[in-house]
């Protein structure tokens, strides 16, 4: 892939911080980078179902520059098409400034903007020197997100994580602000909570920000976004400008699919149910229609990962289904997701074909709720998209339950991942 990067623009020339953000359309619901999973097909199903705002999946950046055939596997010339595609902001990791300008300049004139990881907290980060672990050298981290503030001709972003002091948190935002960010999207949670040890995300450090920084200053964020009525919960609570999801897109893209408003949580009645918790047979029909139009490697890589989740629930009941997943490769075409998608369209039919299928297709309540959050966790059908609440020590954050057969998808997804 051979992209023309238009000439650089000073940093006055261009739009910046709040303007940058209406210029846009001012987005309250994102779909936060990943790592392979917020690829094109992703992006289109999740515009289709109310996502304002889309990154692409973290790129490595000298990667990006030095290996054509991963450049030409993660970002094509749909990728940002202007139809189809915008907003769209390109997320790089890096540690070298040079090198990142680099890699920005050749997809300057496809995005919106770039933005810098500094979130990533995994193993594979931290051996990198790239991600959360850029955040102990905040001499290397300015000169990273200055370089492309002064020489590229779009605005450059930034997502950071929190650490256990608020006044830190706070020297680090407005530094990274300094050096030239024009969005700033906090996950609030530190460098060490990941995995089992994850936990929730502190929203009170994300309201402290919106509290300390100047009002101009365009602040998105992420974490604990798993029903729809938690955005509104969230924007309330911190005050920010928008939010990010993440797991909760992957798990039920239609986590966006409502207008955004201040209201309470919204029943669920039977239309709603069906738009916030889509049987899984329709929402996979709809992603493998994006999928087959979508010719991009990266879509096409992700998609298994992306039946994993979908039918998280699903699975657990179906373990043909599960087999099907877990069989595709490298190797597998179209027709293959087709055959799965059309195994689960039949599964599904024969299900509503129960006369009392309705006395079970409803959506239960818990009293039980989160801190500052107040998301009240639902018990909801497996035939129906919805949210993996993640297991610390064994047990659920919501219900209480022990995650037996979730833990055998989890553990299946693992194994088949790294064969593929």
């Amino acid at each position: 892939m051979t992209l023309s990067a238009p000439a650089a623009l000073s940093p006055a020339a261009k739009l910046s911080g709040r303007a940058f953000y209406e210029s846009i359309g001012s987005p309250k619901k994102i779909v936060a980078p990943m790592v392979d999973q917020s690829e094109l097909a992703w992006r289109k199903l999740s515009r289709r179902l109310g996502a304002d705002l889309c990154y692409t999946p973290m790129l490595h950046a000298r990667l990006f520059v030095t290996q054509e055939k991963y450049r030409n596997a993660m970002f094509d010339a749909l990728d940002g098409h202007s139809n189809t595609d915008r907003p769209l902001i390109v997320q790089f990791c890096a540690n070298e400034p040079d090198m990142l300008l680099q890699a920005a300049k050749l997809v300057e004139n496809q995005c919106d903007a770039v933005d810098l990881n500094l979130g990533c907290p995994q193993n594979i980060a931290r051996r990198g020197h790239y991600g959360s672990f850029l955040q102990d050298d905040w001499d290397l981290i300015y000169k990273l997100i200055n370089n492309l503030h002064v020489n590229l001709s779009i605005p450059v972003t930034a997502k950071i994580r929190i650490f256990p002091s608020r006044e830190k948190t706070l020297a680090y935002a407005r530094h990274v602000l300094s050096a030239g960010a024009q969005i700033l999207t906090v996950h609030g949670r530190t460098r060490e909570m990941k995995g089992q040890q994850t936990g929730l995300a502190d929203w009170k450090v994300i309201r402290f920000l919106r509290e300390q920084l100047p009002p101009e200053t365009v602040i998105f964020a992420n974490g604990n976004i798993l029903y729809h009525e938690d955005i509104n919960r969230c924007l309330k609570f911190t005050g920010v400008d928008a939010v990010m999801s993440a797991e909760g897109n992957l798990y039920n893209p239609a986590i966006f699919v409502k207008p955004i408003t201040y209201k309470e949580a919204i029943p669920v009645d039977c239309e709603s149910m069906e738009e916030l918790f889509p049987r899984v047979d329709r929402i996979l029909r709809e992603y493998f229609e994006f999928l087959k139009d979508t010719p991009a490697e990266a879509s096409h890589s992700a998609a298994k990962s992306h039946l994993f989740r979908l039918l998280r629930p699903f699975l657990s009941q179906h373990t043909a289904v599960r087999a099907e997943v877990a069989a595709i490769n490298r190797n597998s075409t179209i027709d293959d997701f087709r055959m799965i998608t059309e195994h689960v369209e039949e599964i599904v039919r024969d299900l509503f074909a129960d006369d009392n299928v309705k006395e079970k297709d409803i959506i239960r309540r818990s009293d039980q709720s989160s801190d500052q959050s107040g998301a009240e966790y639902k018990d909801v059908p497996y035939w129906r998209v919805q949210p993996y609440f993640r297991p610390v020590n064994g047990q659920i954050l919501f219900g209480g339950k022990r995650p037996l057969e979730e833990d055998k998808n989890d553990n299946e997804e693992r194994k088949e991942q790294k064969k593929t």
